[in-house]
């Protein structure tokens, strides 16, 4: 893999360069676009660590994606300023706030596909499907062996790269049309739910990072960026993946232990102590028990932790940049800079204490009935149309009221694989609230303006 060609500004599903406008990069374009879909506005409400939260500190997906993004910018333009250095890529007309804005693009993106609920939504969905409904075991026939590994192994990333290159803007080839270069950085995963053998085991085949349906997609950003292909629908990552990924993994671990003590998860001395084990002792500071409250000494040691990560994840990267671009690094940043053992120790404490608060786990089952809920009372209306058309039941027509064009479209002319995507669709794009309120009415729980 090459720099140049990793850094393509090439737009999915356009087949003509854009207007390039002088003082604002492709790149940039990018963080604009994603920054004004509807999906990206959802995750305001849509959980982070604390589901349905009953107060206004507690982050959601979209403020955590917004701080991701910041540190990935910073992450990014540091190892782009090495990086054009190195390899003259001035003369190409390439910029080290390139590397930071596609960073940046992509990690305003990085969670868009979350459902409902978290990751215990992402499990709802799988659940339901592998379930003896009569509704998941009908949509279940007809389907491939790869289609059914899709839903089997539902995932949020591979939603997330569906929604950028497909269903934003859906009149569009290519969705929103971002630069490869930004997609490519996107995609954790790079290669489909079902593979043969891979010589290679790594991050990158933790999950997997597009569904059947956007295959195409995927391959033509690869071929754009240069990815190396490992096996048939199996690449190596995108080298600015990893940065993308360690932003993700710094905020997510520092940022959600800062809620962790505000909200009383934690005691103030074990957060201080666990930050403090990040910052080297010349920079620990000498006056946190002198400073105006523990919420500011938090605050800033966080800050702290945060630009000791950032330091040691820059110079991970660009010791290891030889492998990364011979697709031959496959690990997180994180787990490979001195700070590793005290990021693992955060991240265990974490586990056992705000990850797997009451109030949260009863939320998180209750995702379960209300997106598994979901899902069988839509598919049994779709999959009557389906079945019968117009003679379908008066139930089943009501039902598919309140159901978005695109999926009573696909149940009156599309195959099952691409009958059943859209409704996933629709639960997954579903915020928190909005999946509670419309389990209720339609289970008759609750009525209209009830």
């Amino acid at each position: 893999m090459n720099w140049p060609q990793l850094l393509s500004a090439e737009r999915l599903g356009r087949a003509k360069p854009g207007r390039r406008e002088a003082a604002r990069s492709d790149f940039q374009r990018d963080s604009d676009r994603i920054i004004f879909s509807s999906a990206f506005r959802r995750l305001q409400d849509k959980t982070q660590v604390f589901p349905l939260a009953e107060n206004d500190f507690a982050r959601t997906r979209l403020t955590h994606s917004l701080e991701v993004a910041s540190v990935g910018r910073s992450l990014g333009s540091r190892v782009g300023a090495e990086v054009c250095a190195r390899h003259g890529l001035g003369t190409l007309g390439l910029h080290p706030s390139d590397f930071g804005a596609i960073v940046h693009a992509a990690a305003l993106g990085h969670d868009l596909g979350n459902p409902p609920f978290g990751h215990s939504g992402e499990d709802a969905i799988q659940h339901w499907f592998k379930s003896n409904s009569p509704h998941a075991l009908e949509a279940r026939k007809g389907l491939g062996a790869a289609e059914v590994a899709d839903i089997e192994r539902y995932e949020g990333n591979a939603q997330g790269f569906r929604i950028l290159t497909r269903l934003q803007m859906p009149d569009n080839s290519g969705g929103l049309q971002l630069t490869s270069a930004t997609l490519g950085a996107f995609t954790k995963y790079p290669h489909a739910s079902l593979i043969g053998a891979v010589p290679h085991t790594g991050a990158s085949l933790k999950k997997f990072g597009y569904f059947q349906s956007e295959r195409e997609h995927f391959s033509a950003v690869a071929q754009h960026c240069g990815l190396i292909q490992r096996a048939p629908e199996c690449w190596a990552r995108h080298p600015l993946v990893f940065l993308v990924e360690a932003a993700d993994d710094i905020c997510y671990r520092l940022v959600d232990f800062e809620d962790g003590v505000r909200l009383g998860h934690l005691r103030y001395e074990i957060v201080r102590d666990a930050f403090l084990a990040i910052i080297p002792q010349r920079k620990h500071p000498r006056d946190l028990d002198s400073m105006s409250s523990r919420k500011a000494a938090i605050e800033m040691l966080r800050a702290m932790a945060i630009g000791e990560c950032l330091a040691q994840c820059t110079s991970a990267f660009l010791d290891s940049e030889e492998d990364l671009l011979a697709g031959k690094f496959d690990v997180p940043l994180v787990d490979a800079i001195p700070a590793a053992a005290a990021l693992g120790e955060i991240q265990k404490v974490s586990r056992e204490t705000i990850y797997a608060t009451d109030r949260g786990v009863q939320i998180e089952i209750a995702g379960y009935e209300v997106l598994g809920g979901l899902l069988d009372i839509f598919m049994s209306a779709v999959n009557d149309i389906a079945a019968h058309g117009d003679g379908a039941a008066k139930r089943s027509h009501k039902l598919a009221s309140q159901l978005p064009s695109e999926c009573v479209r696909a149940a009156r002319e599309a195959g099952p694989y691409s009958r059943l995507m859209p409704m996933l669709d629709f639960v997954s794009g579903m915020t928190d609230s909005y999946a509670v309120a419309l389990y209720r009415r339609v289970k008759g729980i609750a009525l209209p303006g009830s």
